[in-house]
């Protein structure tokens, strides 16, 4: 591999490992619930990160997954198929699929050079033509978004926090720092619109 391209799989491979942190520890039903008016939900956007790797990083360079996850042929007609998960889909096998897809993506990044040449046939025709660098650098982006998702639903279901279990990035404080903080920063929402 190139250093550019351990660097950006190197990048990829830590979003994907903070976004599945943020699963750790929570039972089926903190999951799956909604936590927004969208129904945002962790095991949701483990589904949605995982399809979206999959067509980027297989489909787009004529390596579609021999065992792609089973959602993929849900009803088009059904929206959002991608983005919760069903009673008949174990958290564990959400995961697995999404660990599938990892070793997938992983087997295309290594065969191919930066400048490999894809096609997004999803994209319209005028921006369909890629290469591998700019679906790490996409895959990279899109994981780390959906990974911000993951980072406030979990914060909403039970407080937990940060980058990884090593290192939340976030100030030291105890509980009474944070709400002296979060008291701190309503009252200067409500000074700054005049209430």
């Amino acid at each position: 591999m190139t250093d550019a391209k351990a660097h950006l799989h190197r990048d990829l491979r830590n979003a994907r490992e903070s976004l599945l942190w943020k699963l750790d520890g929570l039972g089926e039903y903190d999951l799956r619930r909604p936590m927004t008016p969208t129904g945002t939900n962790l095991l949701g956007l483990v589904k949605h990160i995982g399809g979206i790797e999959a067509g980027y990083l297989g489909e787009v360079f004529g390596r579609p997954m021999a065992d792609p996850p089973p959602w993929f042929a849900d009803d088009p007609d059904e929206p959002n198929t991608d983005m919760w998960a069903r009673t008949d889909e174990p958290s564990a096998f959400i995961i697995d699929c999404y660990r599938r897809v990892w070793t997938h993506a992983d087997a295309t990044i290594e065969a191919l050079g930066l400048d490999a040449a894809g096609s997004v046939p999803w994209w319209p025709a005028e921006h369909a033509d890629v290469t591998l660098h700019q679906m790490l650098v996409l895959m990279i982006g899109e994981t780390n978004r959906h990974g911000g998702h993951a980072d406030i639903v979990r914060e909403l279901i039970d407080g937990t926090a940060g980058l990884r279990p090593d290192f939340n990035g976030l100030p030291g404080g105890d509980d009474a720092w944070w709400a002296a903080y979060r008291d701190r920063l309503e009252q200067a929402a409500r000074e700054a619109s005049g209430r």
